[in-house]
């Protein structure tokens, strides 16, 4: 056990679970393969990459690294609410920018206008508590 550890760096339960994980990875690709809709499905995680890796990824490092300066606890306040809302963002991502209004129709018979003040407001409303349970903690801080 020694010698795999050295050898692969980390405890064998993480070779483990990589292994697994490749495979449900490759399960899927399998299942997609045959699907019509395969290549566009590869054209929108490959440009999901690249955005990312080239534009998001700079963009909210350069973000963190200006919070580094104001303080652990600050930077943590803005934070959490930062990852909340992005996750809401990427989520609900179509009917924020208006965009598949027929699908999002005929799915729940609901009109998607509304969606983009739902997230402002829950947004607003994450950043407001965070904000709120910053300034409760700062005058018991040294």
């Amino acid at each position: 056990m020694v010698d795999l550890r050295r050898a692969y760096g980390a405890a064998p339960w993480h070779l483990l679970l990589l292994v697994g994980c490749l495979a449900v990875a490759g399960w899927v690709a399998l299942r997609l393969a045959g699907e019509p809709t395969a290549g566009r499905m590869l054209l929108w995680f490959v440009g999901a990459v690249v955005a990312h890796d080239l534009v998001l990824f700079p963009a909210y490092a350069a973000a963190d690294r200006v919070l580094r300066r104001a303080g652990r606890s600050l930077r943590n306040h803005v934070r959490v609410p930062a990852y909340a809302s992005a996750l809401l963002f990427v989520v609900y991502l179509p009917g924020v920018l208006g965009l598949g209004d027929g699908t999002y129709a005929a799915a729940t018979g609901l009109a998607p206008e509304p969606l983009l003040g739902r997230w402002l407001a829950v947004s607003g409303g994450l950043f407001a508590a965070s904000a709120l349970h910053y300034a409760a903690r700062r005058p018991w801080r040294r």
